[in-house]
Order: structure tokens, then sequence, then C-alpha cells
């Protein structure tokens, strides 16, 4: 079936120079300035591997104004060229004449790396802006007469809209890269497989995205069961009319402005879907670092939930075990500490064990998976996490949109050359 976008195999390459957007956000020792994680950085290569016939341009960002780890890609030009074990020109510019000449001094297979695209103002400010409106943009503007094509690799940040990712998309032929065609097409198995059952574990403390999640593939019945874990697990024991104790009401209200509304979301969901959504039937507060366990019917309790009990753990691990299809976004509890971990990754083991294809997605369950050495068991490791939740919520990503359009503009004049 033919895609509703453009691929590098649409694209006459060679010899042409190619603008290619990358995601490279990485996780950084703020005292050193050294990369702690190089898994999106690596998980790019094969397609820069694959315009070995081009010129390529490489962008991409790191972090945002403000933060810590907001710091120069050099040390990503560094890592890349390890892997590739060719040379990679980093080049600290991108809209002005040192850019410039470097891109136009380029030979065929050469590759250079611009300044993280965020040092520029244009790239925030533009942000959600119109495609026309970004298409202007001195960033756009000023690389655009040196190249041929534009590729978008960068499905970690497919759900934003700023100049670097969407500017070139009306003005060059545009394809998605490798990644992006990966990660498309494995969501999308997932939405329109048509395998049962089909189960998702939502978990985390992103529970807005993961309530849109819920209703977009129970809407779709894309989704058998939605088994319920971490702070979302908590939002819809609330919603049942569970009462969880002080603490957990606290860091609740602390985190969500609007609790009630959230609450209310969850009721309705319940009340639609409830024999869907599963919940589960003990959980582990942290009594002064101890496990403390206890069944859901005897809260509330005076202490943190921060895991799932062990009677979830057997539960959801034996309706894991039967699913053809395994949608996993989100951490049972607070995995980071040790003692309260196991709910986590007794539930990701469970995952691994199932013979059901399985889909990974989020930050934090990239984390579990390494942790655990797990990730030859897992049909498909999402690089991005709010990318991933967003697509799976239903949610049109900027960029995917933005390269469908650039293929219905240019679709009919690459056919002609």
């Amino acid at each position: 079936m033919p895609k509703s976008y453009l691929t590098i195999n649409d694209l006459p390459i060679q010899d042409k120079t190619v603008i290619l957007r990358v995601d490279i956000n990485s996780p950084v020792n703020p005292e050193t300035g050294k990369l702690l994680s190089t898994t999106r950085i690596n998980s790019h290569i094969k397609t820069i591997e694959r315009l070995s016939d081009a010129r390529v341009v490489i962008l991409g960002h790191q972090s945002r104004p403000g933060k810590e780890d907001y710091i120069s890609l050099n040390e990503h030009a560094n890592h890349i060229r390890s892997l590739l074990r060719r040379p990679v020109k980093f080049v600290d510019d991108l809209i002005g004449s040192h850019a410039r000449e470097a891109i136009k001094r380029m030979n065929t297979g050469d590759i250079v790396l611009l300044e993280n695209v965020r040092f520029f103002a244009e790239e925030i400010a533009l942000k959600n802006d119109p495609i026309d409106t970004q298409s202007k943009s001195h960033i756009i503007q000023n690389i655009l007469p040196l190249a041929d094509y534009f590729i978008n690799d960068a499905f970690a940040a497919a759900h934003r809209a700023q100049p670097s990712l969407v500017g070139f998309t009306e003005m060059l032929p545009s394809a998605a890269g490798l990644v992006m065609e990966k990660e498309l097409t494995a969501l999308d198995k997932v939405l329109t497989s048509g395998k049962h059952p089909c189960i998702a574990v939502l978990g985390g403390q992103k529970v807005e995205d993961s309530l849109d999640v819920a209703k977009n593939m129970l809407t779709n019945k894309v989704v058998d069961k939605i088994l319920t874990t971490g702070v979302v697990a908590n939002i819809f024991l609330l919603a049942k009319g569970y009462k969880l104790g002080k603490p957990n009401i606290k860091y609740l209200e602390s985190e969500f402005k609007d609790l009630p509304g959230i609450i209310y979301s969850a009721k309705n969901l319940l009340e639609k879907y409830k024999k869907n959504i599963v919940l589960p039937v003990d959980v582990v507060g942290n009594k002064s670092g101890e496990r403390a366990p206890e069944y859901v019917e005897k809260l509330p309790i005076d202490y943190p939930i921060y895991d799932v009990g062990l009677e979830t753990i057997v539960k959801y691990s034996n309706m894991l075990k039967d699913a053809k299809i395994i949608i996993a976004n989100g951490p049972a509890g607070v995995f980071e500490i040790e003692e309260f971990s196991f709910g986590t990754n007794e539930i990701f083991l469970a995952i691994a064990k199932s013979n059901g294809y399985s889909v990974v997605g989020g930050g934090e369950s990239i984390v579990v998976v390494d942790k655990l050495g797990i990730e030859s068991d897992i049909d498909h490791i999402s690089t991005g996490g709010g990318a991933c939740i967003n697509y799976l919520a239903g949610r049109k990503l900027p960029v995917v949109e933005a390269l469908k359009k650039s293929k219905k503009l240019f679709a009919k004049k690459l056919k002609k050359k």
C-alpha cells in the first residue's frame, strides 16, 4: 500500500545536497558537558549511511534555553563521527556565511552538522506559526538555495511545529527518513492490525495524554484491555471512588492544576468502558523507605503509593502472556528507587516474554528496557515519547502532516525526473 508521504527511495539523491533533520537531543552531564546516553544519535546512523551518495547537511537540537543541558552539538558530531568512522564536519553556525560556505564546499559523500538550531531565536519564537511563515524564517531562507531535498528523521520531535522541522516541506521535495518511516509503520501496525487480544499498558505521570490514548484506542476498538499503573492508575482509582490518602492527594494536586477535571474524564471513560479498563487490585506504599503492600479495598493509606502490588503484577502478567499486540508507555511506579522497581520490572519482563507484537514508547520506558537488557525481545522501541503517545492518541503530528502535504506538492515532479 502506498504511503501518504515520500520516503528516501522516492528521492534521486545521488550527487544532491540533502538537508537531514534529526533528533539527537540527549541526556548530558551538566558538569562535564559529556553525553550520558547516545540512543537517539545511534538510531539515525542508518539514515545517514543510506545517504552516502549525497551531500548531507544535518540539523538538530539539544535541549532548550535556560536548561543546564542546552549545549553546542560539537559532542554529538564527535559521536556521529566515531560511529560512521568517517569525517563529519561540525560547523558552529546555522544562518551565517560560515555555514553557507561550508555547504557550498561540500563534495558528494561529505557530512556537515550545523549548530544547535535552538541557539537561534526563530526556532522557538515561530513555534506553531503557519508553515508559510516558518518557511520565510532566516533559518530556512539562508539554507534553502543550497539544498535539493529535505529529509525529516526526527520522529521524537514530530509533535512540534518549528522552522527546522516543517519550514522546508513546502519549498523542497521532502521525505521521511528511516527512523521516521520505521516509527510510523510500527505505530500504524498497532492501530490497524485488527489482531486481538490487543492490550495497552499505560503508566507513568502523563495522565492527560494517557486518557486521550485510552479514549482513542477504545473508541476505535483498537485495544481490548487497558492495564493501568503508576499515576494513571491512581487517577482511575480516584475516579472509581477509592480514597488514596492525604500524601497521594497532595502530590496529585501539586502535579495537576485541574485535578477534578482529569478525574471527571477518567470517570467518564470508566463508565463507558468499565469492562476494558483494568485497575490494580493492590498497591505498594513507601513507608519510611520500605515496601508496604495494601489492597485497594483497604485504602486510604497515610504514605505515598510507589508501586503496584504482587497480585496486580501476576494478574497483568497473565493477561500479557496471551496478547497478540502490546503497547506500553510509562512505568508502574517510582522505578528509579530499587525498592519500588519490582512492579515496573516484572510487567516489562512479561511484555518481553510475550509472543505478541510489542511496542514500547516513552523515555522512562526506554530506560527500563535498557536496564533490564530486553531490547531484543521488544519488537519496536519508539524513540519519541511525546510523539508516540500523541500519535496513539489520534492527534495529528505537525511534521507528519507537513510531509504528507509535501508529497502532494512534489510527487508528480519527482516522477518526471
